[in-house]
C-alpha cells in the first residue's frame, strides 16, 4: 500500500514537473515573440524618427510630416496592444498625437524648410536616397490604408519632381564648375544628358530647366566653335604639316 502510494505521489509529482516545464517553455516562447515583436516596431520608430530628423535637408510637406508621426504613432498604439505593462507608451502615444495634430495645423501650406542645391555629388547622391526613403514610406502607408489616395498621388508626384530637381541642380554646378575649369566638353556632355531627361517632363519645373540649358548648351557649343576655330591651324602652318608628313622619296 505504501508502496503504491510513493509511485502514485511520484507519477503526480513527474507530470507536475513536465507540466511546469512545458508551461515554462511556452510562456519563453511568448515573451521571445513579444520581445521580438516590440523590437520590430522600435526599429520603425527610430528609422521614421531619422528620416523626420532630415527635414532640415529636403522641403517636407505637412502631408509627408503628419504620414511619417502617423507612422510612429501607430508603431506605439501597436506595442501598447502587446505590452500593457509598460506605462511609458501612454504619455508617448499622448506626445506623439499631439505632435501630429500641431503639424496638421502649422504646415498645412507650407514646407518644412526650402530647398537648397547640393554642394557636392556625394551631398546629392545623400540626398536621392533620402528622398527615395520618403517614397518607399508613403507607398507603404499607403498600401496599408493609412495614406489616402488623392494624398499619396501628390505627395508621391512632389517627390519625384524633387529628385528631378535635385538631379538637374546637382549637373547645373557641375557644369558650371567644369567650364570655369575650361573643360567645355565636359560641360556638352552633361547638358545633352540633362536636356534628355528633362525633354520628356511636362511640368513647369522641367519646363524652366529646359530653357535654362538649352541657353546654356548653346553658349558652350558657341565656345567649343570658336575654339576650334582658333585651334585651325594657317595656311602657310598647314604646307609645313604637309611637308611633314608627306611620304617619304625614296633616292
Amino acid at each position: 500500500m505504501n508502496i503504491a502510494l510513493v509511485v502514485g505521489l511520484c507519477v503526480i509529482l513527474l507530470g507536475l514537473i513536465v507540466g511546469y516545464n512545458i508551461m515554462a517553455q511556452q510562456r519563453q516562447r511568448v515573451e521571445s515573440s513579444k520581445r521580438q515583436e516590440m523590437a520590430k516596431y522600435i526599429a520603425v520608430i527610430d528609422a521614421t524618427e531619422e528620416l523626420i530628423g532630415n527635414a532640415h535637408n529636403l522641403p517636407y510637406s505637412g502631408t509627408l510630416l503628419v504620414c511619417l508621426n502617423q507612422k510612429i504613432l501607430d508603431a506605439l498604439k501597436t506595442m501598447h496592444d502587446i505590452d500593457k505593462n509598460d506605462r511609458s507608451l501612454p504619455q508617448r502615444i499622448a506626445d506623439v498625437q499631439a505632435q501630429v495634430n500641431q503639424i496638421k495645423q502649422a504646415y498645412q501650406n507650407k514646407d518644412s524648410t526650402s530647398f537648397r542645391v547640393p554642394d557636392s555629388d556625394r551631398e546629392a547622391i545623400s540626398m536621392l536616397k533620402l528622398v527615395k526613403r520618403l517614397r518607399a514610406v508613403i507607398k507603404a502607408e499607403h498600401t496599408k490604408g493609412r495614406l489616402p489616395t488623392q494624398a499619396f498621388v501628390s505627395e508621391n508626384s512632389r517627390l519625384e519632381q524633387m529628385q528631378m530637381k535635385i538631379n538637374i541642380e546637382n549637373v547645373l554646378k557641375r557644369v558650371n564648375d567644369a567650364k570655369i575649369k575650361g573643360q567645355m566638353g565636359t560641360a556638352q556632355q552633361l547638358l545633352k544628358k540633362a536636356l534628355d531627361v528633362v525633354s520628356s517632363k511636362n511640368d513647369p519645373y522641367c519646363q524652366s530647366a529646359k530653357e535654362s540649358l538649352t541657353g546654356m548648351l548653346n553658349e558652350v557649343n558657341a565656345a567649343l566653335s570658336k575654339g576650334h576655330e582658333n585651334a585651325k591651324p594657317k595656311n602657310d602652318d598647314n604646307k609645313e604639316l604637309d611637308e611633314l608628313f608627306a611620304p617619304k622619296k625614296k633616292w
